[in-house]
């Protein structure tokens, strides 16, 4: 038999295949990125054993098992198993942990398939606390450097240039405002913090121990920052990017209305465009009480239009309007306030250029 995988740092530093046996509706709720999800059981025949193994006990549910997942059933799965292995040599396969379903697909492909592959012990449980351990430790061991600065200066433009940072947003697939929403949708909690915990052991790994992140709130869209995580962001050293409102209106028209328009058409087509309409329009919508009746109506119509016209030429100009409108009539005001308040913990403030080159430089100092 294939010997057990104890090393669970190994596998997410080198990026092992990972075939997960868990049902469906388990894999959805958490997973690791490329991970595949090949099942012993559909979700339904696991609520079924489930059931069984609560009114009739352990050996019934087996059986039960047994009778659900075989013939055809049994042989098309194993052969999805089979093709895996084979295609994966260097990986393993787990279930919920590393206990009765991961044995039995590792018993089948040895018996009928003839392939020795091995099983994680712990299973997915034992990766995920591994991972939250991962996290824990970071933010206890390593310094932090938070980055801010006003709506649209390109706090994001700075990360992806750090080979120290710690994209929230991209892990999120969100862009951390009202208007942050892609049109590829969001991971799940659990997923998010996974992402971010192997991002953090794969840096470390290469002897890093000081990270940038972005500023954040507690959320982002629908992922929640680790706790620990947050809190610590709070009091850490901050460096604060600054930019004209002519570049941050550029910055803006180019994520959230050109690109986010061409990921909704790419995404769903001649319908892509309407779509990137409501959803601009919805962003909109949330923040109205903040805004106010006659400021969010002004705007609305402005955004309207500005759609109205793109929808008719391609002409993307009229946005601008809004897009300038609400920076000096909601975010400036907001972000200078905040500012204010974490006046004592920003340690740089500069435009792109001197921000990149202090970060680089104190990665090491």
């Amino acid at each position: 038999m294939a010997h057990d995988i104890t090393d669970l740092r190994d596998l997410f530093i080198n990026d092992r295949p990972m075939m997960d046996t868990r049902a469906p509706i388990e894999f959805h709720k958490g997973a690791f990125p490329g991970v595949v999800n090949l099942p012993l059981m559909t979700d339904h025949e696991r609520e079924r054993v489930g059931t069984c193994y609560k009114q009739q006990g352990q050996q019934a549910a087996v059986v039960l098992g047994h009778q659900l997942v075989s013939g055809a059933t049994k042989a098309e799965r194993l052969q999805a198993w089979a093709d895996f292995a084979r295609a994966n040599p260097e990986g393993c396969l787990y279930c919920f942990r590393g206990g009765m379903r991961s044995q039995i697909v590792q018993q089948w492909l040895k018996d009928e398939a003839g392939i020795n592959y091995p099983r994680i012990t712990g299973g997915y449980k034992a990766l995920r606390t591994f991972l939250i351990q991962t996290l824990d430790d970071a933010v206890a061991q390593c310094d932090l450097l938070v980055l801010g600065g006003m709506t649209g200066t390109g706090k994001t433009d700075v990360l992806v240039q750090l080979d120290n940072a710690l994209d929230l947003e991209g892990h999120a697939n969100h862009r951390g405002s009202s208007f942050g929403k892609r049109a590829t949708g969001q991971p799940s909690n659990i997923d998010f913090e996974n992402r971010l915990a192997i991002d953090v052991l794969k840096k470390r790994d290469k002897g890093l121990e000081r990270f940038v992140l972005e500023d954040e709130s507690r959320t982002v869209g629908s992922c929640a920052l680790p706790l620990a995580l947050y809190q610590t962001m709070q009091t850490a050293p901050m460096v604060w990017l600054e930019d004209s409102v002519h570049s941050r209106v550029e910055r803006i028209l180019r994520d959230y209305v050109i690109e986010l328009c061409a990921e909704f058409t790419a995404k769903n087509g001649d319908h892509g465009f309407t779509l990137f309409s409501q959803r601009l329009l919805e962003s909109l919508a949330n923040i109205q009480k903040r805004l106010g009746g006659e400021r969010y109506q002004r705007l609305h119509d402005v955004m309207n239009s500005a759609l109205q016209e793109q929808a008719r030429c391609g002409s993307v100009d009229l946005h601008r309007v809004w897009i300038e409108g609400l920076l000096r009539e909601y975010y400036d005001p907001m972000y200078a306030f905040q500012r204010e308040k974490k006046a004592g913990r920003i340690a740089f403030a500069g435009d792109q250029a001197a921000v990149l080159d202090y970060l680089r430089h104190q990665k090491t100092s």
